[in-house]
């Protein structure tokens, strides 16, 4: 599931053209009135496409709950060059709390995200956050901070 998916609705019955489009007009009313939230969230999503060149795909449990994987697809390398700095400490914030969760760096392979020198388009980068004691759990909102860059109102998978 994309956070860019939109509340699920059904149309049944099987209508002509003619009719269908009055029909779709008003469908597409009731689920902005109901997906007040989801409508605000994927115009927030698409600003970030714009201005950091990237897509948020996810950001879920990993490891038995222990870790929490974010992904993020890179539409524009150029701007999402400055995500990709090694300089930049990312980390991660627990709404609900303000409880801040880094990535951890093992002694072998280092900090756990990927980074490049030029990041390739089209391409799904991770970081992974440390999630001690499970404290993160699904539903959770969460914002990933990553220098100036700020993903705000994600929800864990």
């Amino acid at each position: 599931m994309s956070l860019l998916d939109g509340c699920a609705t059904t149309n049944s019955g099987v209508q002509s053209e003619s009719q269908q489009a009055p029909y779709i007009e008003e469908e597409m009313e009731t689920q902005k009135e109901v997906c007040g939230e989801k409508e605000f969230k994927n115009e927030q999503l698409l600003s970030l496409e714009e201005r950091w060149g990237i897509r948020v795909l996810s950001i879920r449990q990993s490891a038995n709950g222990y870790m929490l994987d974010f992904r993020y697809r890179v539409l524009d390398p150029e701007k999402a060059f400055l995500l990709m700095n090694r300089k930049e400490k990312p980390y991660l914030i627990d709404q609900a709390s303000g409880a801040k969760f880094m990535v951890p760096s093992a002694p072998k392979v280092g900090p756990l995200r990927q980074t490049s020198v030029k990041p390739t388009p089209n391409r799904n980068y991770f970081i992974i956050f440390a999630n001690p004691g499970k404290y993160v759990k699904p539903g959770n909102k969460v914002t990933v901070v990553i220098g100036e860059f700020r993903a705000e109102n994600l929800v864990v998978e």
